[in-house]
């Protein structure tokens, strides 16, 4: 997860300390994994962005990434409102990655050529006022959506609510309402896929490792059906 950015004040917890404490690192360990799948993204659309920002950009670890594998052409941006984030990200910071203590909403300026929101939206309390600010401040907007609802999260009613208590998450998608939820505000959906966040990121638990081979199974028959049915799956998605 990353670091909400909205236009309304945010919850102290991303601001006095709390969410660094709550998670450790700040998700550092999953970056690597998001950004080969921005890079997937950017790939299979033909797209060489020369400016990248990403908001709500954490410790930096997937614009730090990116600038490695991107090349020192790219300029990559990152802002983040936490100053324990931020503080973080300093050590990536480097010729073509700048970090910048901030919300990007309320700055000025020409767009992007790529703007990011990797696992930020679903935090915002005012989620479609937060996508429609973010709009124009690129031309391609990638995001990355967790799809919380599923009929095993439903069923037990405790996943929702850990989500909501230990990382934050307000609001809860399947990929038809997340995809639905951009268009509403406004977006065309370019492209979008799968990431299968409980299959292939290591130690998510005892629960969620015992659940991979039925993941697996069912997903090559559907991965519909997999994410509806076992959740543990996010959505990336390319837009306008």
């Amino acid at each position: 997860m990353q670091t909400m950015q909205s236009g309304a004040l945010a919850p102290s917890i991303y601001t006095d300390g709390t969410y660094l404490e709550s998670t450790g690192s700040w998700h550092q360990e999953d970056s690597p994994w998001k950004a080969s799948h921005v890079k997937t993204m950017l790939d299979r659309n033909g797209l060489a962005p020369k400016t990248i920002c990403e908001v709500g950009c954490g410790a930096g670890e997937i614009l730090n990434w990116l600038s490695r594998t991107l090349g020192r052409d790219v300029r990559l941006y990152g802002y983040e409102i936490s100053p324990q984030a931020y503080a973080l990200c300093q050590a990536r910071a480097k010729d073509n990655l700048t970090f910048c203590l901030g919300d990007l909403l309320d700055e000025d300026g020409a767009p992007y050529d790529t703007v990011m929101a990797i696992d930020v939206f679903e935090h915002v309390e005012d989620y479609l006022g937060f996508l429609r600010r973010l709009k124009p401040k690129g031309h391609y907007k990638i995001f990355h959506i967790p799809l919380d609802l599923s009929v095993q999260s439903v069923l037990r009613a405790s996943p929702i609510l850990k989500l909501r208590r230990e990382v934050g998450h307000l609001h809860y998608f399947t990929k038809e309402t997340a995809l639905k939820t951009l268009e509403h505000a406004g977006y065309e959906v370019v492209d979008h896929f799968y990431t299968a966040t409980a299959v292939e990121l290591p130690d998510r638990g005892l629960k969620a490792n015992l659940m991979k081979l039925p993941r697996r199974a069912l997903s090559v028959f559907s991965p519909d059906w997999a994410a509806r049915l076992f959740g543990g799956y996010s959505l990336m998605v390319l837009a306008k």
